[in-house]
């Protein structure tokens, strides 16, 4: 024994390399099967497999230029990051957009822009700007609620986040007088940290769910009177990142606290059926509305992305006739979003959000019906310009998913579906999740809301309004293509959005259902 010993210590450190080296070679041509490339190149094909895993890192780094990359490109990170942390989000000598390209927008400015007085709320709080309507107030709903803020965290559950990254944004939308989507995984403690919140559930009824996994009202009762930071509930009938399928939670992400929120099993991925339990047509979701208004008080509202417009259609023409529906519609595009989803249905079904959202609005208002509603717009709309588009368009208010999880240090990993989410949002991975300051991150994510409100109103003033729901279809202009070339909204869509009622920004101040009362407080 003593002998070997002696023998092994003196093999040099190189002599080790080319042992282990020997043994990866001998695995690879005579054990391993799976790998065609490892096998006819022993050793050096491993690389291969190595550059292929950092291939996003290095694209996204050295490869790609600022305009390049998609879901959001360089300049829209960098614009988010430098806005959250209150650094220079300025660019100069010009834009390196092509102006020409198809789809970029124009905001048309006025020759004189709107000036506000010295008594006006934005002296006070450049940052104000909330909805210009209350949500449930048409169905005379007995809690209604104005959202403090025109930009607002979209549905994004515990679970697919992680507790640290819904506890910095639960903050932060405390922080910024926003509100909070819990997304689909229920309420956890993360979400009552202090936010508004709206609660979303879908076909899982996680946190709602009766023990046959049906929707079970009495819960969601005793949840919305023990918790008055909700202040609505949002139906999801479907999502951008994979309409017509359920959500799905894998199992590497689901620990025993999730387990326990959701009513689900540890360890073992969670599929959400495709379609609801508690409804199966268009007048059962209107009952289905109706009765959780009556039993909670709240307004209630839908989230979906559009395909078909049939069963819109008739849920248009029952409201109509039936002076009920919902009190908000949340209107999510095809784009996808931060749900893990088959690339054939992120990519392929459902309509982008702008050919969606406009389907659905020239719906709602040929019928006479927009008053009565909220519209609400998610699809990659947390940037200015783009948010003057939507608002153009019909949308009363906007939420963000990925673009809130950027402010608080997300980095387009794409990694959100394996648990191993380098910056600690999208995993449960507690190491991970420790890289993640609270304090630091929520302040962050309130910045990012303050600064696109405050650059939103600046657009806002420019085009000569007071208030982003005073923007006409005609304000916004889009480049089409080389035969139309630039045409604005109306021309495009086919459809003439309908004036907001508007009184004045000092009016929604001064509104009793209005939202995020503390931050306000703390800013007069």
């Amino acid at each position: 024994m003593e002998s070997i010993l002696d023998f092994l210590g003196s093999i040099p450190w190189w002599g080790w390399i080319l042992i282990f080296l020997l043994l990866v070679a001998i695995r690879d041509i005579f054990f391993q099967k799976a790998h065609t490339i490892s096998h006819n190149f022993p050793v050096v094909g491993h690389l291969r497999y190595w550059l292929e895993s950092i291939g996003p890192e290095m694209r996204q780094y050295f490869v790609a230029n600022n305009r390049e990359e998609l879901p959001f490109n360089r300049i829209e990170r960098s614009w988010i990051y430098a806005s959250a942390k209150k650094e220079n989000n300025y660019e100069g000598f010009g834009t390196d957009r092509d102006i020409y390209a198809h789809q970029h927008i124009f905001v048309k400015n006025a020759m004189i822009g709107y000036q506000i007085s010295d008594t006006h709320p934005n002296i006070t709080d450049p940052c104000f700007l909330p909805c210009a309507k209350v949500i449930g107030a048409h169905n005379k709903r007995r809690k209604p609620f104005r959202p403090a803020s025109i930009i607002n965290v979209s549905a994004m559950s515990f679970g697919s986040l992680s507790a640290a990254a819904v506890t910095a944004m639960n903050q932060g939308v405390e922080k910024s007088g926003a509100y909070h989507n819990t997304g689909e995984g229920g309420l956890s403690p993360y979400h009552k940290q202090g936010g508004d919140v709206i609660f979303h559930f879908g076909t899982g009824y996680f946190g709602v769910r009766s023990r046959d996994g049906n929707f079970s009202m009495e819960k969601l009762k005793i949840l919305v009177d023990e918790n008055p930071c909700i202040k609505g509930v949002e139906i999801k009938l479907s999502q951008g990142a994979k309409p017509g399928k359920g959500g799905v939670l894998p199992g590497a992400k689901i620990t025993h606290e999730i387990a326990d929120i959701r009513g689900v099993e540890v360890g073992k991925d969670v599929l959400s059926p495709s379609t609801h339990k508690a409804f199966s047509s268009i007048p059962e979701l209107l009952e289905l509305i109706e009765s959780i208004a009556d039993e909670t008080g709240l307004p209630v509202g839908i989230k979906g992305a559009v395909g078909k417009m049939d069963q819109w259609e008739e849920l248009a023409d029952l409201m109509k006739k039936s002076g009920k529906g919902p009190d908000f519609i949340t209107i999510d595009g095809g784009e996808g979003g931060t749900g893990a989803a088959p690339p054939s249905f992120a990519d392929h079904v459902s309509l982008p959000w702008t050919y969606g959202f406009s389907s659905v609005y020239r719906l709602f208002a040929d019928r006479g019906l927009t008053e009565r509603v909220v519209f609400i717009g998610s699809g990659k709309l947390g940037f200015p310009a783009k948010a003057a588009m939507a608002f153009a368009m019909g949308v009363d208010c906007i939420n963000v998913a990925r673009e809130a999880m950027m402010s608080i240090g997300c980095i387009q990993a794409q990694v959100c579906h394996t648990n191993r989410c380098p910056t600690g949002i999208a995993t449960q991975n507690k190491w991970l999740q420790n890289g993640i300051n609270v304090p630091l991150k929520s302040d962050r994510l309130a910045q990012y809301f303050k600064t696109f409100r405050k650059e939103f109103l600046e657009i806002t003033h420019a085009a000569g309004y007071e208030h982003p729901c005073q923007f006409t279809m005609n304000d916004i202009q889009v480049n089409v293509d080389d035969d139309y070339l630039s045409s604005d909204l109306e021309a495009v869509y086919r459809y003439k959005k309908v004036v907001v009622p508007f009184e004045s920004m000092q009016s929604l101040y001064e509104c009793s259902h209005l939202g995020g009362r503390p931050i306000l407080k703390k800013t007069s």
